[in-house]
């Protein structure tokens, strides 16, 4: 069989590795495929900022390591994960001209999975924000609707997917980064537990362990087959999640049980939900009570106002944290003309937070989060959507001078995410619902600490019973005229 007999753009990364260890195709075959694919919408959307052509097709030419994804098309968001040699920007000008000199352990892990990597992927600057519209490379373009936001800090990552340029991409979450964007844009985006995945050589921890690393995916299988590559501790890391019982990929299929499921239609902080969401959320519990779960309607009861408000403070400690890091890291004097307005402003309130009021902070979140984690000890699941409305326009979500307007703009497009970051707990959006334009509404389950294989288990469940695989955006790197 030719590679013109498959629909490569439509295969998932399990069944592109399938083909190539069947020798139906060949690793360079699907890179060489992949780059035109790129070639043909990255025009549009704005996804890709950095090729890394040239090294992915003597790499595919060369002998790859015997993965679970041998051969497949990958791409790194320009992000946390350094690749040696390629250059390195975190969406800041404060980076130009940094050449990583050491891979990063995770990226040393997709390679081992057998990944070929074909580039970066666009992010907003130093990934804070939930829409991807950085000054150093333009707004990346939602494949759904151009006009639209893609989400964020993945952003750049979820248009290259959802448009088939690769099966699947990289993509880290301190706050919602992976799932927002996997909403926005149709996606499976699993946030894995604290401590999951490593983030060796140059970090401990971000954030005291919100940060986690992982992926933005089309099907449930490939995001459980990849967190079975990527995760575990390396060495020196400070603490790491339990093992799971079996492979995450084994999840896949196993039935999950009778599990008792909690949904609720308001935000935390009060803010209202757009009604299509309030209709996807009805519809999903519906759904899940079809297949055999005892579903009821509730929420986690903690302080949500003290709660974003001390993550908030965090976040602006992260930031000049951020700022500080890179300045030593690269012997340079940092000013607000190397920076967006929004991150300097983040940065200055960062740089009054003490030691002390930081670690207040901190307390008080992980206080909340006791009285959160608390509901799980009743409901195996929490469902809502991940996003309070469908993806809004781009520049809707762009810093217009009032900081703290802009934090709660991004609280009601984003009004759950940041919860499982601050709890530790794995979260996973799921493109179970659209709206009337067409644009994907993602639903978000969030699970027990350590428990990523109720969610694998369950989202197989509803990728069967609803499936989404088939829809493909206006703009989108292959055959016209497929389901939408």
């Amino acid at each position: 069989m030719t590679i013109a007999e498959h629909d490569l753009g439509d295969c998932d990364a399990t069944a592109l590795a399938a083909l190539v260890r069947r020798r139906e195709v060949s690793a360079l075959e699907l890179v060489d495929d992949a780059i035109a694919r790129c070639e043909a919408v990255n025009g549009r959307l704005n996804a890709v900022i950095t090729t890394m052509f040239e090294q992915a097709r003597e790499r595919a030419r060369g002998r790859l390591p015997d993965g679970p994804f041998t051969g497949v098309p990958f791409l790194m968001k320009d992000f946390a994960a350094e690749v040696a040699g390629v250059p390195f920007f975190e969406g800041s000008d404060f980076l130009a001209g940094y050449l990583p000199v050491v891979d990063s352990e995770l990226y040393r892990r997709f390679c081992a999975a057998g990944l070929v990597t074909l580039g970066k992927t666009n992010l907003p600057e130093l990934a804070i924000g939930v829409t991807t519209e950085p000054r150093r490379f333009g707004p990346t373009h939602n494949p759904w609707d151009p006009e639209r936001t893609p989400g964020g800090s993945s952003g750049g990552a979820g248009a290259a997917v959802a448009a088939r340029v690769v099966p699947m991409a990289h993509g880290n979450d301190v706050g919602g980064s992976i799932r927002i964007p996997a909403s926005a844009c149709g996606l499976v985006g699993l946030k894995p537990s604290r401590g999951r995945t490593s983030l060796a050589p140059h970090y401990g921890d971000i954030l005291s362990g919100f940060f986690v690393e992982h992926a933005l995916t089309r099907s449930v299988r490939d995001s459980a087959a990849l967190l079975d590559a990527i995760a575990g501790p390396a060495p020196g890391d400070p603490y790491t999640a339990p093992p799971p019982a079996q492979p995450f990929a084994a999840a896949v299929g196993q039935p999950p049980g009778r599990l008792r499921i909690a949904f609720s239609t308001t935000t935390p902080l009060g803010d209202p939900l757009d009604a299509e969401c309030v209709a996807a959320i009805e519809a999903t519990a519906a759904l899940c009570a079809e297949l055999g779960h005892e579903v009821v309607e509730a929420a986690p009861r903690f302080d949500a106002l003290k709660l974003w408000t001390q993550f908030t403070t965090l976040l602006a400690g992260l930031v000049s944290w951020a700022v500080a890091d890179w300045a030593r890291r690269l012997d340079r004097e940092p000013a607000a003309e190397h920076f967006e307005p929004f991150v300097w402003a983040f940065n200055e309130r960062g740089r009054t937070v003490g030691a002390a009021d930081y670690l207040l902070a901190l307390q008080d979140v992980q206080c909340e989060v006791r009285a959160l984690a608390a509901f799980y000890e009743s409901h195996d699941l929490w469902l809502t959507t991940t996003l309070g409305q469908p993806p809004v326009p781009l520049g809707t979500l762009v810093y217009a001078g009032d900081p703290f307007e802009l934090r709660r703009r991004s609280a009601r497009f984003s009004p759950f995410t940041y919860l499982a970051n601050a709890s530790g707990q794995p979260a996973v959006s799921l493109p179970l619902a659209w709206s009337a334009d067409g644009l994907p509404i993602g639903l978000h389950f969030t699970a027990r600490y350590g428990e990523e294989a109720t969610l694998i288990r369950l989202a197989a469940q509803l990728e069967q019973a609803r499936p989404w695989a088939e829809r493909r955006p206006p703009i989108c790197a292959g055959p016209p005229g497929a389901a939408r």
